[in-house]
Order: C-alpha cells, then structure tokens, then sequence
C-alpha cells in the first residue's frame, strides 16, 4: 500500500512540475524577453560604457565583474517571484483548491512549486550568462567558466532557496502589492547591495562590515567565483 502511494506521490510530483513549468515556457514574452532586453542595457551602460572609465576590478574587465552579479539578480528574482505569483494566483482565483484536495502530499506539492521555480530561475541565469558571454567574447576575447561544477551547483542552491521563500511569499501575501513589495523592495535591493557592480575591497571599513551582513554578498560572490576562480 505504501508503495502505490508513493507511486501516487511521484506521478502528481511530476505532474504539478510538468505544469508550472509549462506555465512559463508559454509564455516566453513574459519570462525571457524582459531579462535579454535589461540586461543587454545594464551589459551595455555599466559593462562598455562604464567600463571603459572604471578599467578592471582585481584584475578581470569590468563587465566580466558584474556579470555574476547579474545572473544572481536574474536567477533569484525569477525563482521567488515564479513560485509566489503561481502560489498566490492559485489562492486568489481559487485554482489551488485543485491541488490542495488531491492525492499528492503537501512535501509533494511544495517540492514541485519550489523544483519549476528554481527551473525558470536557472533558465533566466543561463540567459544572462550567455548574453554577457557573448558580448564579452566580442569585445576581448573568449572567457572560459573557470569552475562550471562549482558555478552549476552553488547557482541550484540559490534558485532552490529563493523558491522556497517564494512559495513562503506567496502564502503570506494577502494582495498583489504585497509580492511587488517583496521583489522590488527588499529583494532586489540586497542583490544590488550585494557587491554586484563593486568590490567590498573598494569599501571603507564600516562599509564593508555593514555589508558582510547582507547574505547576497555570499551568494554574488560565490558565483564570480565559479565564474572567474576569485
């Protein structure tokens, strides 16, 4: 009996991922149009242009610097807001009674809302890592990912985490404004505050402290690491 119930279990795990993840791959416009069209302008005003002023930052391009930063911007953004919105779209028009009364556990349901939000998350990280890849190819030359095990597995880590704050988002909100707050308002103001366009090292001492509080700093640096070994 156990058996058939863990059966049970899996089919509607991979059903309900199956779904959201189809969710947003219908609609490319919606998931990956607005981070290529950003991030080819932050690429483009901060990487060449500012770049050109500001030279390297512990001995790599500048646009190569902010490149990891930007991937943790996109992949964590689009992790926590996947997972709230579907979450919150569900309880506002009533859809998510449709899972909630089915076979499948609540680790199940959690587990496939948290496992397509880390997708889209991954897949929006990768597009970034491309654009910037390909810009910096043209303007210096080819850059290989210097620890792609590392980078895969620190960036899994960080979309899984941030989906699941999402999904934890999208129960607590009680409106729309609500996830708009927790996105523009606290998210992605750490990951800029994250040393995204800068290096702690380029901070005063107080700074610098009062930025070591700031978890994305960990997370941003972990991937430059991947990506640039330092």
């Amino acid at each position: 009996m156990s058996g058939d119930a863990g059966a049970v279990d899996l089919t509607g795990f991979l059903t309900l991922t199956k779904r959201e993840v189809l969710r947003f791959l219908r609609r490319p416009s919606n998931t990956f149009a607005p981070p290529f069209i950003t991030n080819v302008l932050y690429f483009s005003v901060f990487g060449v242009i500012l770049g050109e002023r500001v030279g390297t930052i512990t001995g790599v391009p500048y646009i190569l610097f902010i490149l990891p930063g930007l991937v943790v911007l996109g992949a964590v953004s689009n992790s926590f807001e996947n997972a709230s919105f579907s979450i919150f779209h569900g309880r506002w028009n009533e859809y998510i009674h449709e899972v909630l009364t089915s076979p499948l556990s609540y680790a199940g349901m959690v587990g496939a809302y948290v496992l397509a939000a880390a997708t889209r998350g991954v897949l929006v990280g990768g597009l970034i890592a491309t654009i910037g890849w390909v810009i910096v190819t043209a303007l210096f030359r080819p850059v290989p990912v210097e620890e792609p095990a590392y980078l895969l597995a620190f960036l899994l880590v960080i979309t899984l985490l941030f989906a699941s704050l999402g999904v934890i988002g999208g129960l607590a909100a009680s409106d729309f404004d609500d996830l708009t707050v927790m996105n523009q308002f606290i998210l992605r103001p750490l990951v800029f505050f994250g040393a995204v366009f800068y290096s702690l090292e380029d901070l005063t001492p107080l700074l610098r402290d009062v930025s070591l509080l700031n978890p994305m700093v960990y997370m941003v640096n972990g991937v430059r690491y991947g990506f640039l070994g330092v």
